[in-house]
């Protein structure tokens, strides 16, 4: 984590590792207090590949542990997730993500939205996810 001074409350920053975060100058994660924002999620690895090429589950998956990766990094995990927001660019894949996502969030599940968009970066891409969390302070 890297703090940085914000008012009385501390801020950390997890940086974002894709060609994009440069570009357009983001965290991947952003942590004040007990509350963490994870930005949206991409199923692609450093290096800005497709993981999961045309299974939306193995995208899902792959979107879903950036998000556990970015807590792990701030000190939470997806216990802490109180929202996620789930990009999808058709519902026609709603099954393979929705199976994705319970298996992350077996108990006590966060609230969420899912909503269709027209366009991703790249047309392989199925689906896209942020996360709100909050911890325990620690």
């Amino acid at each position: 984590m890297n703090p940085g001074a914000r008012g009385s409350r501390a801020r950390y920053c997890v940086e974002a590792r894709t060609p994009y975060a440069r570009q357009l100058s983001y965290s991947r994660l952003v942590r004040v207090g007990h509350e963490a924002w994870v930005s949206g999620c991409l199923p692609i690895d450093s290096t800005g590949a497709l993981i999961g090429a045309d299974s939306a589950y193995a995208q899902a998956h792959s979107c879903l542990a950036h998000i556990a990766n970015a807590l792990a990094a701030a000190e939470m995990n997806l216990g802490d997730v109180v929202r996620t927001r789930i990009y999808l660019r058709s519902f026609s894949v709603f099954d393979d993500v929705a199976r994705a996502h319970c298996e992350a969030f077996p108990l006590d599940p966060p609230a969420c939205t899912v909503i269709t968009v027209p366009e991703f970066s790249s047309p392989q891409i199925l689906v896209y996810m942020d996360a709100d969390a909050r911890g325990n302070g620690r």
